[in-house]
């Protein structure tokens, strides 16, 4: 099966990290990354959407960053 994220938060190394993490647990990045301004709260937020084959079908309860 094909799994799709989309990761998102605000604009601090804790975001590159979630990237990161996802990068070594064998998710692959998908298209460009976004950038925006949350005017609610105030801040800048990054967006990167990631990809990853992985064995058995797909459900909608299953917890994709435990994979």
């Amino acid at each position: 099966m094909k799994l799709y994220r989309f990761l998102s938060a605000d604009d601090t190394s804790a975001f590159c990290h979630k990237v990161t993490a996802a990068l070594n647990n064998g998710w692959t990045l998908y298209g460009d990354p976004t950038y925006a301004f949350d005017a609610a709260n105030r801040v800048m937020r990054c967006g990167q959407a990631v990809v990853k084959d992985a064995d058995g079908m797909y459900r909608p309860d299953l917890k994709l960053g435990d994979l």
